[in-house]
C-alpha cells in the first residue's frame, strides 16, 4: 500500500470532525478526499472536495474508505468503494438499515476480498480498556452485576438535539439504535454474549419521533446480569455530558469497580470503605477520551500488522441482533431468549 496509507473519507456533517481530526494526527495516514453531498460542507474540512463518491474515489485511489453518514445510504457507498477496489472500509454506526441489509453488504465485501469494520467506537474508551483488564487481572473476583446510567443531559425540550444532530428527532427508533447500541457493543466487549434481555423503554419529549428513556436487563448466563439504565433527559457530575456520558458500577465477589463523569475510575475492595483510584480523570477536550483516534488507530495498526480488527462487519451483527431482540422485548413486554447469538459466539 505505500508508505502511507490513503484515506478517503464519505460526510462531512458533525461527528466528521472527529474522524479528520484523528487521521491527521498520524504520521503514516494522508487524507486525500473528502466527499459530501453539500459541497461546501466537504470544501470547510481544507482537504480536495467533492459531491460525488465514486469520482473522489477514481481520482484518489484510496487504501481506506470512511464512511461518516447516517445508515440511509451507507450500503450505496460501500458498494461503490467495492466496485472502486477499496479493500478496507470503516463505517459509522447505527450501521444500516436492518440486520438483513447488515448481512448482505457484509456478504458483498466478503465475495470482494474487503475489510469491512463498523465504527463503534465506545469499546475503545480509554475506560473500558482499564475496566476490561482489571476484570481479567481478577481484581474484583468474580463478576456478578454491571450497571451503566446513561445521563447525558441533552434531551429536554422543543429544540433537543437541533443544534448538534438534529436527524435525531426523526428517528422512530432512537434511544437503543442511536445510542444504548455503543454499551450493547461494550457490554458484549466486556462480558462476553448475553443469552436474554429484557426491556422496557419510553418517549419523554414529545418534541421527538423515538424512545429516549428506558431499563434493558442483560442476562449473561455465567452469573452475570447487567442493567443499561437510560435517560437522555437527566444529567450526571461531569464537566462534559458527552465523554462518559453517564456512570457506571461493576461488582463482584471481592470489590467494586466504579466509573466517574470525569473517566476516573475507582476500586473499594470488599468490606473496605477505602477507594483506590485506579485512573486518573481524562483530560482529552474532544470527544470521549480520545476514542476515536483509539479506534482509527487500531484499524491502521491491524492493515500494517495484517492482523483482523476487533470490529469488523461480520461481528457486528451479533450486535444489531440484541438491538432488535431488546425492541421486540419492549413491544411485547417479555424477555427474549438470544441462544442463537450466543451459540454463535461460541464457536
Amino acid at each position: 500500500m505505500g508508505s502511507k496509507l490513503k484515506v478517503a473519507c464519505v460526510g462531512a456533517g458533525y461527528f466528521s470532525q472527529f474522524h479528520l481530526g484523528s487521521w491527521r494526527r498520524m504520521a503514516d495516514v494522508d487524507v486525500v478526499g473528502v466527499a459530501d453531498t453539500q459541497i461546501g460542507m466537504a470544501q470547510e474540512t481544507g482537504y480536495p472536495a467533492y459531491d460525488d463518491v465514486a469520482s473522489m474515489l477514481r481520482d484518489t485511489t484510496p487504501d481506506i474508505v470512511d464512511i461518516v453518514t447516517p445508515p440511509n445510504v451507507q450500503v450505496d457507498v460501500i458498494r461503490i468503494a467495492l466496485n472502486a477496489s477499496v479493500r478496507v472500509i470503516i463505517c459509522q454506526k447505527p450501521f444500516c438499515r436492518s440486520l438483513e441489509e447488515a448481512q448482505s453488504i457484509v456478504k458483498e465485501a466478503d465475495q470482494a476480498g474487503a475489510i469491512l469494520v463498523v465504527h463503534e467506537n465506545f469499546r475503545f474508551m480509554p475506560w473500558y480498556r482499564r475496566i476490561k483488564a482489571e476484570l481479567l487481572d481478577g481484581r474484583i473476583g468474580r463478576l456478578h452485576q454491571a450497571t451503566f446510567r446513561l445521563r447525558p443531559g441533552d434531551g429536554q425540550g422543543p429544540d433537543a438535539y437541533l443544534d448538534r444532530q438534529p436527524y435525531f428527532r426523526q428517528m422512530q427508533r432512537f434511544l437503543v439504535e442511536e445510542t444504548a447500541v455503543h454499551w450493547i457493543d461494550t457490554f458484549r466487549f466486556l462480558f462476553g454474549a448475553p443469552v436474554s434481555v429484557y426491556a422496557d423503554l419510553r418517549r419523554l419529549n414529545p418534541a421527538i419521533a423515538g424512545e429516549d428513556a428506558g431499563h434493558i436487563l442483560f442476562d449473561f448466563g455465567n452469573g452475570v446480569r447487567a442493567m443499561l439504565d437510560c435517560n437522555r433527559h437527566l444529567d450526571h457530575a461531569s464537566d462534559n455530558q458527552r465523554r462518559t456520558m453517564g456512570e457506571g458500577l461493576f461488582e463482584g465477589s471481592d470489590g467494586v469497580l466504579s466509573l466517574f463523569g470525569d473517566g476516573r475510575i475507582e476500586h473499594r475492595a470488599f468490606g473496605s470503605q477505602v477507594n483506590e483510584v485506579l485512573l486518573l480523570p481524562d483530560c482529552w477536550d474532544g470527544f470521549g477520551g480520545d476514542c476515536v483516534h483509539a479506534l482509527q488507530s487500531h484499524v491502521v495498526s491491524a492493515i500494517q500488522d495484517q492482523t483482523a480488527p476487533e470490529n469488523t462487519a461480520a461481528e457486528y451483527c451479533a450486535v444489531l441482533r440484541i438491538r432488535d431482540a431488546i425492541y421486540d422485548s419492549a413491544a411485547s413486554g417479555q424477555k427474549i431468549s438470544l441462544c442463537s447469538e450466543r451459540c454463535q459466539d461460541s464457536h
